[in-house]
């Protein structure tokens, strides 16, 4: 598990919206917990930083990181993707938005930053250069960081024969490794006998290794309508698990985690 994720899911969960920053020492103890040395947290700090993710401030001899407005973005859409918008769509009206693109070799970077974006709001590519989500979204947001309008289609479709949306889902979107995934995290975390994680030291830990394994499964998941996905999906019984499990989490993990944060308000 990526330390820069579990540090996403401390500040998604113990600072977004609560104007403080975090001793950085606090922060070595916390991911220390779920065996992130201290060289690791301080280089990921760093890192985040020079993103412009993280903001320090000096206090004495103390160093505090609080969320930079873009950080806030990227965490509140995470926080809408694992609370609002659940595992299975079933709004489904029919229609598709269409990006398509064409950029050369130069711009390769940009070109995988693009994808990256359009993986992240359920995109799947139906073939090279085109790229389709259910439903309509919000492609301009996607490309307009990126500087791309003018090497970018957009378009809103349905299918018509003999193109069905069954074969549009199996064409763009890998389910199989979808539903693999929501598996492996019911077999992580749906333990009938005892608690989960049981390596794991207390409840913040639990909380914050829960909490990254579902976004990261949020994450990959386009939100395909349910009409054409198995009944058996398992989408659905992870999302109970990982809702029943955050909040068992949450008293202790709220309260370990007052004890130890040595937080700042931040202007």
């Amino acid at each position: 598990m990526r330390p820069q994720s579990l540090m996403f899911s401390f500040f998604g969960i113990h600072v977004l919206g609560r104007g403080t920053g975090v001793y950085s020492g606090s922060i070595i103890d916390v991911l220390a917990r779920a065996g992130v040395g201290e060289e690791t947290v301080r280089s990921t700090l760093a890192r985040m930083a020079k993103r412009k993710l993280l903001v320090r401030r000096r206090q004495g001899r103390k160093v505090y990181f609080g969320l930079t407005r873009h950080a806030e973005d990227v965490l509140q859409d995470g926080h809408r993707r694992i609370w609002e918008t659940g595992a299975v769509n079933r709004d489904r009206d029919g229609t598709w938005t269409l990006v398509g693109f064409s950029l050369p070799d130069s711009r390769r970077r940009e070109r995988h930053d693009l994808r990256s974006r359009l993986v992240w709001e359920g995109f799947g590519r139906l073939q090279s250069g085109l790229w389709i989500a259910p439903g309509e979204k919000d492609a301009a947001a996607v490309v307009a960081p990126l500087g791309l309008d003018e090497h970018v289609t957009v378009l809103k479709a349905q299918a018509l024969k003999p193109t069905e949306a069954a074969d549009l889902v199996r064409k763009a979107f890998d389910t199989a490794s979808i539903a693999e995934g929501y598996r492996a995290f019911l077999h992580r975390w749906d333990t009938a006998p005892g608690a989960p994680l049981p390596s794991a030291p207390d409840d913040l830990t639990r909380q914050l290794t829960l909490h990254t394994d579902w976004l990261r499964l949020v994450r990959q998941d386009p939100h395909l309508p349910a009409e054409h996905l198995p009944r058996d999906w398992p989408a659905i019984r992870a999302e109970t698990c990982f809702r029943t499990l955050a909040r068992g989490y949450e008293p202790a993990a709220a309260r370990l985690a007052d004890e130890a944060l040595d937080v700042l308000p931040l202007t």
